[in-house]
């Protein structure tokens, strides 16, 4: 398992702005609760799900099943998104 920031430089800029102007909290959410604190719950309970490969809810972070960098990953053709 491996995650590892979206490769969008410019997505993860925003969001990462965005993050700043919350304080931490989601960009994409309107209530700031503990849930919704990066990396929110709902990411941190598909991390633990050992069957779910893909983004977070903002897209910020990407959870691959894979242990090592391949050929998908370099490419950026990773667009699996189950959440």
């Amino acid at each position: 398992m491996r995650i590892q920031l979206n490769p969008d430089a410019a997505l993860v800029a925003a969001i990462q702005e965005g993050l700043r102007k919350k304080g931490g909290y989601c960009p994409c959410r309107l209530e700031r609760t503990e849930a919704y604190k990066c990396m929110c719950e709902e990411f941190r309970k598909q991390i633990a799900d050992p069957e779910f490969e893909g983004y977070c809810h903002c897209m910020l972070y990407y959870k691959s099943n894979d242990a090592e960098t391949g050929k998908d990953e370099k490419n950026g053709s990773h667009n699996s998104n189950k959440g």
